[in-house]
C-alpha cells in the first residue's frame, strides 16, 4: 500500500459521518458519493479537475448515458477489476440494467474487505464489502500519483 493510498483512505474515514446531501461536497456539512469523491481529490490532490454539471437522483438514466463513467475515467487511472487494493474508487451499477451512478473507495480488503460511500438516508458510511455490493461493481480507478 502506497503512502497516496493510506492518506486517501484516512481522508474518506474523516468523512464518516457527514449527512447525505445530494449535490453536495463539504466534509461535515453534507456530500453524495460523487461529493465524497471530489472532497477527496481537493484533500490529496488540489483543485478539482472540473465542476460536474447539476444533477437530478435519477441523472443520466433515461437517456442511458454513462456519465458518472466517463468522468471518472477521465480524471482518475482505470484498472482492471480484480486488481483490488485499498484507496481505491470503486464504481457501482445499482440496479442490474441501469447505468452506473454510485461511487465508494476501498477502505479494506481480504477478509475485512470494506468501502466508504455516500448513501442516501446513511450519510458517510464503511461498510463491509460483502458479495451483494461485489456484483455491483463496474469499474475500478485509482487516483493519479502525485506529481
Amino acid at each position: 500500500m502506497s503512502g497516496q493510498d493510506t492518506r486517501i483512505v484516512a481522508a474518506a474515514r474523516g468523512w464518516i459521518g457527514t449527512p447525505y446531501r445530494h449535490q453536495a461536497a463539504c466534509r461535515g456539512a453534507g456530500c453524495d458519493c460523487l461529493g465524497l469523491v471530489r472532497g477527496l481529490w481537493r484533500e490529496i490532490k488540489g483543485a478539482e479537475p472540473e465542476q460536474p454539471p447539476a444533477y437530478s437522483m435519477d441523472w443520466s438514466e433515461p437517456a442511458r448515458d454513462e456519465a458518472l463513467w466517463r468522468a471518472a475515467a477521465r480524471h482518475l487511472l482505470a484498472k482492471d477489476l480484480a486488481q483490488e487494493a485499498v484507496g481505491d474508487v470503486i464504481l457501482f451499477r445499482m440496479r442490474e440494467g441501469s447505468v452506473a451512478k454510485h461511487l465508494g473507495v476501498v477502505a479494506g480488503v481480504g477478509a475485512r474487505a470494506s468501502f466508504i460511500h455516500a448513501y442516501s438516508g446513511h450519510g458517510v458510511v464503511e461498510t463491509a464489502l460483502s458479495a451483494p455490493w461485489r456484483r455491483r461493481i463496474v469499474a475500478r480507478f485509482a487516483f493519479p500519483e502525485e506529481g
